[in-house]
């Protein structure tokens, strides 16, 4: 009997730690139920997520004694866990291997006879690389298992849900069940992270470290996990983590309404590094080639460094088109992509007349390399060539927005530096320039660059250079170029290396320098060239049998040498114009910087020689270098001079203080950058040349750019266009007559602090850094509609209650050009073109991007963009309403990659046999 009542005491003394009723407590010794049953049946959770979660707390040891310390477990626990004893024995794999560690913020109760520890309010059980955190736990040392759960707040709100980690995986469930020995569990209603997936299961078996097994489970990328916006429900299925789900009958949920896209068997990959595998094509109709499949293929990991992406299209007309794609980098050594895309374009059907067959191809490829991984070489490349007309005639919706591209120009250079006195560069350059609309091609392959430091042979190096005898200096240049013309259709062709020309130039320039009248600079100069050449010409005289003169081409090495002398001086002068500083503009300066040039060539007739060209016995003079890469030497001597004047003006502007004490600062704002002419005079001829005029400034806090040109003759011309040696002003004229001008104006601003608007990546697949031209379609939903700043997203949050914004972003850019030549003065272009972007919503975005010409009154591309983020999902339209490229294309798809092959893209390309 008294054995009973010591029972009946203890348990209520329980019961009273972890906050029972009278009622519970006799029920409890009564029925003779023990303490964790009675614990467990009062945890009769709702399935849900936990939203509030046990906070961590710091780790107190404990003695034996019923207090919120730390317990060692002594007798039982020590003999599992002491490791002052060795055995040679293999231990029974129920044995504990490392030592249980446990606390709770209000109590631990020890119940010797049952084997069982409780916690109550934070408790925390840790064993090995094994974490649990609950509101309750229960510690059977018996049969080696660990219980936990929530408990209810002062309201009856069941809190501090478990979280169970073991290593890096985290599980948040309602209540577990988990043997530290065997590491199996019962896990019910919980979610766990797996990179971007978050995954939820109502009842969850711990089989190992490395498999669960689901009952009833979802997964979904979406934020909120207690009301997602889509989900893909799995009735059953198996969790590996960081590697894989493979599941049975599977299908997608949206706003909790099932959908039909379903599977009967799944395979989630959940791996937190890149994979291989499929990509998922995009499907339509054109009308001049039928039905198609774009942007379908396989995506290859093929190290850590290196990937490639195999894509293509097919029309069922028989055109199809494919691409290469590769990405790769090296951490500190170098970083590149590639691209290669060929399309085989058929129009019309076999046998009608307007049948035809045509191919097109694009390659792309950058490469730059890290200055530490080698300071004295770099390499780098820049290429963008292909048909003149891939962009026009693609019908890849990619291409969209860099069909008005005219140019592609391509650059692969390598450089050298021999840093040992004196040091030498040398670079190696590989080029290309193409013109899309005249489709010719001017390409080097490649360009010599070599060139040696400076050397002043009249003083010691490290020490100063005064006066004209020490700054005399000279250097080393060497230029050799193999260039080759030609267009599209002979590009790599033999006819185009047929006509490749190939020359060197070897130049030597002596300068000198010093200071007359402490205030003008005043430099002289020399330049010794010898060019090589590998083909000449030789013309023969007039054939009275063929009634023409021949041509011919000498193949051979040949050179010649040239010599110049120059003179320059050159000072800058100071303004200063000064109101007052009680003046709201208290000074303006003017920076004036005037030079005058000389230069002499002499005459190198010694190249030169006649032949006899008609049949009236007529002399023409030549030099058989004539056509080489730099020209033929001089046949008459120059002697001329050269005038300049640049200016530039900025204003000394008072400027209020932030309140009325503070004093008035001033701050300085330019009027104008630049204001630059330029001429020069004949002495042979005593002609003048033209004046040049340029110019340009900044307005709005540099957000509008202005610039200038204009070009002046001061001689007239006669009723036929043609110049004669008489001055515009002595002909009744003004003292120039303007025959060319232009302006342009460039304006980006945008409604937070008028920062310029954002930037599209069109210029990955050769398009411009703004929007004048339209923006290809954001089908990579991985990255956001805009770029923020994370401080400004949660100023927006914040705000958003109390305020509402439209951020907006707009860029303007107007050209205009005047000539007047031969009488015929004439607007040559005068454009406009415009694109904007307004956030209607924080996730929902449009924009539009035209122009429209004055001169051919037309309006030029037009495009218009929506953009949407629902969450989970992006949505995007751009549509093109008239024109050439007249087309709408739609999409929505899920942001996350793994997903990403779940979408719908619907779009309606131009109907080029219309246009």
């Amino acid at each position: 009997m008294q054995i009973y009542k010591k029972y009946t005491l203890f348990l209520s003394l329980i019961a009273c730690f972890i906050g029972l009723s009278a009622q519970q407590e006799l029920k409890m010794s009564r029925a003779g139920h023990t303490l964790v049953d009675t614990i467990f049946s009062s945890l009769d959770t709702v399935i849900r997520p936990s939203d509030s979660l046990a906070k961590p707390r710091s780790r107190k040891k404990d003695t034996l004694s019923v207090s919120s310390k730390t317990d060692t477990l002594t007798k039982p626990l020590s003999k599992v866990a002491d490791t002052l004893k060795v055995d040679s024995l293999r231990k029974s794999p129920t044995m504990l291997t490392d030592v249980v560690r446990y606390h709770a913020k209000d109590c631990v109760v020890i119940s010797k006879p049952l084997n069982r520890v409780l916690l109550y309010d934070e408790s925390q059980i840790t064993y090995e690389d094994t974490d649990l955190k609950a509101g309750i736990s229960v510690i059977d040392y018996q049969k080696r298992e660990a219980y936990a759960g929530r408990i209810k707040d002062s309201l009856g709100e069941l809190v501090q849900a478990p979280v169970f980690k073991q290593a890096d995986q985290v599980i948040e469930p309602d209540s577990i069940r988990f043997n530290y020995v065997t590491k199996k569990a019962i896990i019910r209603n919980a979610y766990t992270t797996q990179d971007e997936n978050k995954i939820r299961a109502q009842i969850i078996k711990k089989e190992n470290d490395s498999t669960y097994f689901f009952k009833e489970g979802m997964i979904t990328t979406a934020e909120d996990l207690t009301d997602p916006d889509y989900y893909i429900r799995l009735r059953k299925a198996k969790f590996v983590p960081k590697k894989k789900i493979v599941a049975g009958f599977s299908n997608m949920y949206i706003s909790n309404v099932p959908t039909p896209i379903a599977l009967p068997f799944a395979y989630y990959p959940m791996v937190e590094s890149r994979t291989s595998g499929l990509l998922f094509p995009t499907f339509g109709e054109v009308s001049d080639r039928g039905y198609y499949v774009q942007n379908g293929g396989y995506y290859f990991v093929l190290s850590d460094y290196l990937d490639l992406a195999l894509t293509g299209d097919y029309y069922t007309n028989g055109s199809y088109g494919l691409r290469g794609a590769s990405t790769y980098r090296k951490r500190y050594k170098y970083s590149g992509n590639l691209s290669v895309r060929y399309e085989n374009l058929i129009y019309s059907q076999r046998g009608f007349p307007d049948y035809s067959r045509s191919s097109i191809y694009n390659i792309q490829w950058s490469h730059s390399q890290d200055t530490k991984s080698s300071p004295l070489s770099t390499f780098s490349s820049s290429v963008n060539l292909g048909s003149s007309t891939y962009y026009r005639n693609s019908y890849n919706q990619e291409n969209s927005s860099n069909f008005l591209n005219n140019t592609l120009s391509s650059s692969i250079s390598y450089s050298r530096t021999f840093p040992a006195y004196p040091s030498v560069n040398l670079s190696l350059t590989a080029s290309h320039s193409q013109n899309t609309n005249t489709q010719s091609i001017q390409m080097t392959l490649p360009a010599l660059r070599v060139s040696m430091e400076r050397i002043y042979p009249f003083v010691k190096r490290g020490m100063s250079k005064k006066g004209l005898i020490q700054n005399i200096n000279f250097n080393y240049s060497l230029q050799g170029d193999n260039r080759y013309s030609t267009t599209d259709r002979e590009f790599f062709s033999q006819t185009m290396f047929a006509k490749g020309q190939t020359g060197f130039r070897h130049s030597i320039p002596v300068s000198t320098n010093f200071k007359l009248l402490k205030f003008v600079s005043v430099s002289l100069n020399s330049s010794i060239n010898e060019t090589w050449q590998f083909k000449t010409i030789k013309y023969r005289d007039y054939d009275e049998l063929t009634n023409k003169t021949t041509k011919d081409t000498i193949n051979g090495f040949d050179r010649y040498m040239t010599y110049n002398f120059g003179a320059g001086l050159g000072t800058t002068i100071y303004g200063t114009f000064d109101f007052g500083k009680d003046k709201k503009i208290q000074a303006i300066r003017h920076v004036m910087r005037p030079s005058v040039s000389y230069g002499y060539t002499p005459s190198f007739d010694k190249y030169y020689e006649y032949y006899i060209a008609d049949a009236f016995g007529t002399k023409r003079e030549y030099s058989r270098f004539e056509g080489g890469l730099y020209g033929s030497p001089g046949l008459n001597k120059s002697s001329s001079l050269s005038f300049s004047l640049s200016n530039t003006f900025e204003a000394k502007v008072r400027e209020k203080g932030k309140d009325s004490l503070e004093a008035a600062k001033p701050k300085k704002v330019m009027l104008l950058n630049s204001l630059n002419f330029s001429s020069g005079y004949d002495i042979i001829t005593k002609r003048f040349s033209p004046l040049n005029m340029t110019g340009g400034t900044q307005f709005f806090d540099n957000k509008l750019g202005l610039n200038f040109g204009a070009t002046f003759n001061p001689y007239a011309i006669d009723i036929n266009g043609t110049q004669m040696d008489k001055f515009n002003i002595n002909n009744g004229g003004s003292l120039f007559r303007l025959t060319n001008a232009n302006m342009t104006l460039n304006y980006a601003f945008s409604s937070k602090n008028f920062k310029k608007g954002r930037n599209t990546d069109n210029t990955a697949s050769g398009g411009r850094a703004d929007d004048l031209f339209g923006s290809a379609m954001n089908t990579d939903l991985s990255k956001p509609m805009k770029e923020e700043d994370p401080k400004d997203k949660e100023k927006e949050e914040k705000q958003r209650l109390f305020s509402a914004s439209m951020p907006w972003d707009l860029t303007l850019a107007y050209s205009l050009s005047y000539s007047n030549t031969n009488r015929n003065p004439m607007i040559s272009s005068n454009s406009l073109m415009v694109s904007g972007n307004i956030d209607l919503t924080p996730k929902f975005r449009v924009g539009m991007s035209s122009g429209y010409d004055f001169k051919d009154k037309g309006v030029t591309y037009t495009q218009f963009r929506f953009e949407r983020d629902l969450n989970s999902f992006r949505m995007s339209f751009s549509f093109s309403p008239f024109g050439y490229r007249n087309s709408w294309n739609f999409f929505i798809g899920i942001k996350a990659s793994m997903l990403s092959d779940l979408k719908w893209e619907k779009n309606k390309p131009a109907d080029r046999v219309l246009n």
